[in-house]
């Protein structure tokens, strides 16, 4: 009887009531409003973590070598075929188009200042997101659940470092590179159809090319690929990073990731249109 007092516990009821009181619009848009606040904060400090790894000796350059290879030699072939018949279908649109005023001449400007303002930057972005970024989530996500991750912070080796800021770096250098190689091809996709198949003078094909396309627009196909390539890798390991336990939360964090990471493209492909114009 003489033991240490036991402080009153809260009644079942009380508790009860408070989670059958149905929970107001307003403190329903808060709590929203403050999750979605803390997590773009968290990935913003994970991005700011992650580039300034790639910048602080030493570097780890054979490992950025190794994901510029993984997540842009290995992307090659899905970024070949659909840059050729993206370029085959601006062809034959375009001319059907153009043929309707007239102006048959100007498809390789239409074809090349389509791919290289916008569809090759954004489509290369997406082709990547679905090939090599859902293989960054997958692999970050199962050391996560398997404790790797953990095993690294125990031996005193930054995971951010070893696994995040190769991965940033790599993907920056890739993605335009891919994009050039996939104007490239598309342009080539665009002649074979509109000069070899529906009879486009080859000299207006490339000369109107050459006349309309200006530095400006080369530059601006860059920068976007440049922030596409930062976006996939940052958005891919941030969800395999924070991944929850079991296949279940792999999965859920590769998909979040892919999707993610494809409307963020979408939207700075906006953002960046609108700024470049």
């Amino acid at each position: 009887m003489g033991g240490a007092p036991v402080p009153p516990a809260v009644p079942a009821s009380l508790g009860d009531r408070e989670m059958s009181q149905p929970r107001s619009p307003v403190a329903w848009v808060g709590a929203s409003a403050m999750r979605g606040t803390q997590f773009m904060g968290r990935m913003v400090l994970f991005l700011g973590v992650g580039l300034g790894w790639i910048f602080l000796p030493p570097a780890k350059l054979r490992r950025s070598i190794q994901q510029v290879y993984d997540i842009g030699v290995q992307s090659l072939f899905v970024v070949f075929i659909t840059a050729a018949f993206t370029g085959m279908v601006l062809g034959l649109q375009g001319y059907y188009t153009l043929s309707k005023f007239g102006s048959e001449t100007l498809l390789g400007s239409a074809v090349a200042l389509s791919l290289i303002r916008e569809l090759g930057p954004v489509l290369t972005a997406l082709m990547v997101t679905g090939r090599a970024g859902s293989s960054m989530a997958a692999e970050i996500g199962i050391m996560r659940i398997s404790e790797q991750i953990d095993a690294l912070d125990t031996m005193a080796i930054d995971p951010m470092k070893f696994l995040v800021a190769p991965r940033l770096a790599g993907s920056i250098v890739a993605v335009p590179l891919l994009t050039a190689f996939f104007d490239v091809v598309g342009i080539y996709g665009g002649y074979i159809i509109g000069v070899k198949l529906l009879g486009v003078n080859p000299g207006a094909y490339f000369g109107e090319m050459r006349s309309s396309v200006e530095m400006v627009d080369i530059i601006g196909g860059l920068i976007k690929s440049l922030c596409f390539g930062c976006i996939i890798a940052w958005v891919c390991c941030y969800m395999g990073y924070f991944a929850e336990r079991g296949a279940a939360g792999v999965s859920r964090a590769t998909t979040t990731a892919v999707v993610l990471s494809s409307a963020l493209i979408f939207m700075w492909d906006y953002l960046l249109t609108s700024v470049l114009l």
